[in-house]
């Protein structure tokens, strides 16, 4: 898939402020969050510039990674299917192979793995949905079917990886 079609899955998330990313610390608008990069030691993985997600690609395992956070939405009330739902709207011949809630970061994210079609290009997507601290976040790895396991190793590792970190002022910004 082209970079372009990730961005079509986090298409209407602007932020007022660029994100910083010092190590394996990602700082964007109200949140941060601390995870494992990929390997740049030969393995192929690349940081795109991206204004409002952290984003990776292997042109190798033709794969792209997206992590991605939005804060201060009305999310509070709507389900993880949905956000995930809201993700592939774009998209045809939606198959999920597996779907299930599970504990993540302390609180429970949706996990799917699944097959679509964007513009007719099947791609193969593995996606996690959090929500916590008035905070959504999207972890997603895409590839062409054939070639999804060549990289799904480094997106696992990621997501192992993930954990949120407190913010300054998201106390104040959550009424605590």
């Amino acid at each position: 898939m082209a970079c372009a079609g990730m961005v079509l899955l986090l298409g209407a998330t602007a932020c007022a402020s660029a994100p910083q990313l010092e190590g394996n610390l990602y700082r964007g608008e109200g949140f941060s969050f601390r995870f494992d990069p990929p390997d740049d030691g030969g393995t192929g993985w690349r940081r795109l510039d991206h204004s409002h997600a952290l984003a990776y690609r292997n042109d190798g395992h033709q794969a792209s990674i997206l992590v991605h956070g939005r804060c201060d939405l009305d999310s509070d009330d709507v389900p993880l299917v949905a956000l995930k739902n809201h993700l592939f709207l774009q998209f045809t011949d939606r198959e999920v192979h597996t779907e299930e809630v599970v504990p993540f970061d302390g609180r429970e994210a949706l996990h799917t793995e699944l097959t679509a079609k964007l513009d007719g290009v099947p791609m193969r997507y593995d996606v996690w949905v959090l929500k916590k601290d008035g905070c959504v976040f999207d972890l997603l790895y895409a590839a062409p079917p054939e070639q999804f396991a060549s990289g799904h190793g480094t997106f696992q590792r990621m997501v192992d990886g993930f954990a949120t970190v407190e913010r300054e002022g998201a106390e104040a910004r959550r009424g605590i």
